[in-house]
C-alpha cells in the first residue's frame, strides 16, 4: 500500500524560485520567432540570434534554443537536444473553430484533428520545427 506524501504547500522550496519558462528546441530561432509573434499573438522578450529568443504570452515565457545555444548542447552521452515530442505548451482560445480555420489558412501544420471531450475540445498544431502547440477551449 502507497504511503501518503506529506505536501509544504504553505513552504517555499530552499532552491526553487519559481517557474522560468519552457524550452523548446528550434532549428531556426528567427523563423520560430516569427512564427510565434505573428500567429499565436506572442510577444519577443529577448533575442541573440542565431541561437536563442524569448517570446512571452503573459507570465509565461517560450524559450527559443537554435543550434549553438547552451540549452541546446549534447547530453553528455552524446544524445542530441531535439524539437517534437508529445509535451507541449497549452493555450487557452476562443473560438476554436474560427481560429483553426485562419491558422489553415496561414499554412500552418495540424497534428490531428478537432477533438472533444467533457472539459472542451482541443487541436494540436506544430511550430515550424515540429514542437507541439495545444489549443484548447474550455466547455465552460
Amino acid at each position: 500500500m502507497a504511503q501518503a506524501i506529506e505536501f509544504r504547500n504553505a513552504e517555499r522550496h530552499e532552491f526553487i524560485k519559481g517557474f522560468h519558462g519552457i524550452r523548446y528546441q528550434v532549428r531556426d530561432v528567427a523563423r520560430a520567432v516569427a512564427f510565434y509573434t505573428q500567429h499565436l499573438g506572442f510577444k519577443l522578450e529577448h533575442q541573440h540570434l542565431p541561437e536563442f529568443a524569448s517570446v512571452s504570452l503573459g507570465d509565461t515565457q517560450i524559450l527559443l534554443s537554435g543550434p549553438g545555444a547552451s540549452g541546446s548542447r549534447p547530453m553528455r552521452n552524446g544524445q542530441p537536444q531535439e524539437p517534437g515530442g508529445w509535451n507541449r505548451v497549452v493555450l487557452n482560445v476562443s473560438d476554436l473553430p474560427g481560429f483553426i480555420a485562419e491558422l489553415k489558412q496561414a499554412g500552418l501544420r495540424f497534428r490531428n484533428d478537432l477533438e472533444t471531450g467533457p472539459g472542451g475540445r482541443q487541436i494540436q498544431i506544430e511550430d515550424p520545427d515540429g514542437n507541439p502547440i495545444e489549443l484548447f477551449e474550455s466547455a465552460r
